[in-house]
């Protein structure tokens, strides 16, 4: 070959190399980032497990390598219905999950890449069938849901620096048969916890119990609990989160078109007093689930039966202004139970448990709107409930 032939040959090899390696890069560096990670409790039968989820900027989810990861216990691998039953301590290294089949609670490890470890054995929920759990620093709370004939019950626990759960001893408070909780749940500032009491058809079972957190950890009632709710079958709860005297209810058993969130003020001794003109309707059946803005602005409750979710805003008094409902895209078997808030407010994620799978709502102020690869499946043999969002650097 000629010289400047093999010369420019040569050129040419070289300018293909730098090309190649600079769209290697740009491929590399056009690769979204994982900027947090989504987790579900699957209830599978059997071993229980979790499955986990990368998180996007822009909402989008993506299977973690390793999903789903063995919690310990036991799940039923039927439906149930509950608010809480998976939860992230305040320092994000650890999660905890409810094995409703095998009447235990499982401590998993965060590591930085979201994987998860457990946390030694899962320990006895000191009831049956655990289905919530609240977390406030190393105090933990558990509602068991009983058997219709025992069971039923809150109790106490401490969490330990290394992730040991060990029994808070003279914890428990006991619930009627007919309790069925739905949810427990601390105040922001952790001074109270509330449970609710969805009960039967029996309005006089329709309760919710109210309580103040002795620096012991042990509970007492607040004078009156349990108070009678304000609708049928009194579900999903949470306090907003820059106001720890203002609760929320939703009121999951009032009929088709007849569902109601109730807004109630807490008092330093736990007592609860109706807020405006509460409770509030919200035109939609079932509804289940309540999440709150971190800004404490507006107020998100998932209409199960409707399939659909309704935006109210709060007001700085704690009333609920209606600002409508917005439609699943996919309704058709959907039964959308528990919902979360990502870190940054900008994303509402939802457990779809008729089809085992989480919905993705793009969240501008009190507006949601579902992104367009909404739904993603859950790993097989799912039966989900309770879902957790956390940040990356948690």
């Amino acid at each position: 070959m000629h010289p400047l032939t093999r010369i420019a040959a040569i050129m040419g090899i070289v300018v293909l190399m730098v090309v190649g390696l600079t769209s290697g890069a740009s491929a590399v560096s056009a690769a979204p980032t994982v900027v947090g990670h989504v987790y579900v409790n699957d209830n599978t039968a059997g071993t229980n497990t979790i499955g986990a989820f990368n998180r996007f900027a822009d909402g989008k989810l993506a299977p973690m390598d390793g999903s789903p990861f063995a919690a310990g216990g036991a799940g039923t691998g039927t439906i149930i219905g509950s608010q809480g039953s998976l939860q992230v301590t305040d320092d994000g290294r650890y999660l905890l999950a409810v094995d409703a089949g095998s009447n235990q609670i499982s401590v998993l490890r965060i590591d930085h890449d979201g994987e998860l470890h457990p946390v030694g054995s899962p320990v006895g929920s000191g009831g049956i069938e655990p289905i919530s759990i609240a977390v406030h620093e190393d105090l933990v709370y558990v509602a068991n849901e009983g058997n219709g004939t025992t069971g039923s019950n809150y109790t106490g626990f401490k969490l330990h620096d290394d992730g040991r759960l060990t029994p808070l001893s003279l914890s428990t408070v006991s619930l009627p048969a007919t309790a069925l909780p739905g949810d427990v749940f601390f105040s922001p500032d952790g001074k109270h916890l509330v449970g609710t009491e969805v009960g039967t058809t029996d309005p006089s079972t329709f309760l919710i119990d109210s309580f103040v957190v002795g620096h012991d950890g042990r509970l007492t009632a607040a004078p009156g609990s349990p108070f009678p709710a304000q609708g049928a079958g009194p579900f999903g709860s949470e306090f907003r989160p820059t106001n720890s005297s203002q609760l929320y209810v939703s009121n999951a058993h009032g009929g088709a078109n007849n569902g109601t969130v109730s807004a109630f003020k807490v008092a330093h001794n736990g007592v609860l007093t109706s807020i405006g003109a509460s409770p509030y309707p919200d035109n939609q059946t079932a509804p289940c689930w309540v999440e709150i803005t971190h800004d404490g602005r507006y107020l998100f409750t998932v209409n199960t039966a409707s399939s659909s979710i309704s935006r109210y805003r709060i007001g700085t008094d704690g009333a609920l202004t209606l600002l409508g409902s917005t439609p699943f895209k996919n309704p058709a078997g959907l039964r959308p139970f528990d919902a979360r808030l990502s870190p940054d407010g900008d994303h509402l994620y939802v457990v779809d448990a008729g089809l085992d799978a989480v919905s993705i709502f793009a969240v501008d102020g009190g507006n949601l709107t579902e992104l367009s690869d909404s739904p993603v499946a859950l790993p097989a043999g799912a039966t989900p409930f309770g879902i957790v969002v956390i940040s990356q650097d948690d």
